[in-house]
């Protein structure tokens, strides 16, 4: 599951603007395969892949439109590309 989230993270990423992000629901959504709310077991999942990928410096963690450090992320948080 967890490189499903990182994947779904890149190729949502991909499919967008070069400035534009994701909430990592999103990605969320995108890997769960029923019709009910079980996506939201992901959230954390999700937010976890996503700091992998800062790690990797493939994206960046952003609230209200600024990189912050994933690690202290706390709340609604962004994903966009690294740049």
């Amino acid at each position: 599951m967890d490189r499903r989230l990182e994947r779904a993270i890149l190729d949502l990423l991909a499919r967008r603007d070069p400035g534009s992000s994701i909430c990592p629901s999103d990605a969320a959504r995108a890997v769960h395969t029923g019709d009910d709310d079980g996506w939201r077991a992901l959230m954390e999942p999700a937010r976890r892949a996503a700091r992998r990928l800062v790690d990797a410096d493939e994206v960046e963690i952003t609230q209200g439109g600024k990189p912050v450090d994933a690690a202290r992320a706390r709340g609604p948080l962004r994903i966009r590309r690294a740049r």
